[in-house]
């Protein structure tokens, strides 16, 4: 409660300070947005090269299933968020925004003080890669030197987050805020499209509760109680509009919610990068929204628009889990495949951003499920073993 207070808190800091400060100390804010945001692409990618690393190593001999199963139940459930979103959007929309204007536009952007930028040592898909080629090899081989190492580097990274990172997300989210608000885009784009906009943000709500009712089935929970453990991680992605930057708080919840520290570790930092149903619930129905507001010509039809969908579900694999990676890694798909002109894109893109925070957020509470589903499957998988094989 005292992170949800904090989170809070900053979101309302950031708006007010955006609203009634100078700019120079909006820029001053922005700064330490700036510089805490270079911190956190710093650190993404060696907590998942350490925690994938470690989680697969540290996974009976199954390891190999468990991925299968991890990546499988991620891209089912984007997949099905995606075709969800289009068929409301192809039906509601064209009524929705029968009488819809242009969007206005953004006001001047305030820079940062100083940039003082931290390239990560290696890429997302990178560190990926790495954390499967040694987490399988570690797992193989039985190599505990190494397993070791990785073991250790996850007690760094975490040592870290809890000291550093997890304090600064409140002054993060607050210098985020206030940048939104000095450029006036998304409270202009929500007055404009607030019911477009609500309605992007309904069936995100929509797919978390079908999502959470399957799990406290599957867990013979309550879906409310399995929900309301995951809202930090969710109102935590709302203010960093990252997978990545909200993993700390989304392990912390996941682990709370009863999944095991090795499942947990293994999912997590990997569904925050493959895992993607409330990003492309945003990007199915902004499409739509914006074939309509500017007249291309008519919505294509579920079966016509199919392939896009599922080619973007695979596309969500290679978005960085940085604001605005999802819509940026689609910009390809929806010139290629739905014909979007220059214009149109500009306009999905500024839309999209609108409301990207309860996309992720959207996200990362799904993140939540996919783990407590795959450590069901695992306790599952554990109970048929022969004995023999146990022992």
């Amino acid at each position: 409660m005292n992170l949800i207070i904090k989170l809070l808190c900053g979101i309302l800091i950031g708006i007010l300070m955006g609203m009634f400060a100078p700019d120079m100390i909006v820029r001053v804010m922005i700064t330490a947005k700036f510089l805490v945001s270079q911190l956190i692409k710093f650190t993404i990618p060696l907590l998942i090269l350490f925690y994938v690393t470690s989680g697969i190593a540290n996974l009976p001999k199954n390891s190999g299933k468990l991925l299968g199963q991890t990546v499988g139940l991620a891209y089912l459930s984007t997949l099905g968020a995606g075709i969800f979103a289009f068929m409301v959007a192809e039906s509601l929309f064209p009524a929705l925004l029968s009488g819809a204007g242009q969007l206005p536009e953004a006001k001047t952007i305030l820079t940062p003080f100083l940039e003082l930028k931290i390239p990560p040592i290696m890429n997302i898909m990178t560190a990926l890669a790495v954390a499967f080629i040694f987490g399988v090899g570690i797992s193989s081989t039985s190599s505990e030197h190494l397993k070791k190492i990785s073991d250790h580097g996850c007690d760094i990274i975490e040592l870290f987050l809890n000291k550093v990172i997890i304090p600064a997300l409140p002054f993060y989210i607050a210098g985020i805020f206030a940048d939104m608000t000095v450029k006036g885009t998304v409270f202009a784009t929500l007055h404009t499209f607030s019911l477009v906009l609500l309605a992007v943000i309904a069936m995100h709500w929509f797919w978390l509760a079908f999502q959470f009712v399957i799990a406290g089935i599957i867990q013979q929970q309550s879906p409310v109680n399995i929900l309301r453990t995951m809202m930090p991680a969710y109102l935590t992605a709302i203010g960093t509009m990252s997978s990545a930057a909200t993993i700390p708080v989304t392990l912390q919840q996941t682990k709370r919610n009863g999944v095991s520290n090795t499942i947990a570790n293994f999912v997590v930092p990997l569904c925050a990068n493959i895992h993607m149903s409330g990003s492309v619930i945003s990007i199915a129905s902004v499409a739509v929204a914006v074939i309509i507001m500017t007249g291309a010509g008519p919505v294509p039809s579920l079966l016509e628009a199919l392939p896009f969908i599922v080619m973007l579900g695979i596309t969500m694999v290679a978005a960085p889990g940085a604001p605005g990676g999802a819509v940026m890694a689609s910009v390809g798909l929806l010139g290629s495949m739905l014909g979007f002109t220059e214009e149109m894109i500009a306009l999905q893109i500024v839309l999209h951003l609108a409301q990207d925070s309860f996309g992720t957020a959207c996200n990362v509470a799904g993140d939540g499920v996919i783990a407590l589903l795959i450590d069901k499957l695992s306790d599952t998988q554990e109970d048929l073993m022969p004995v023999e094989e146990v022992i």
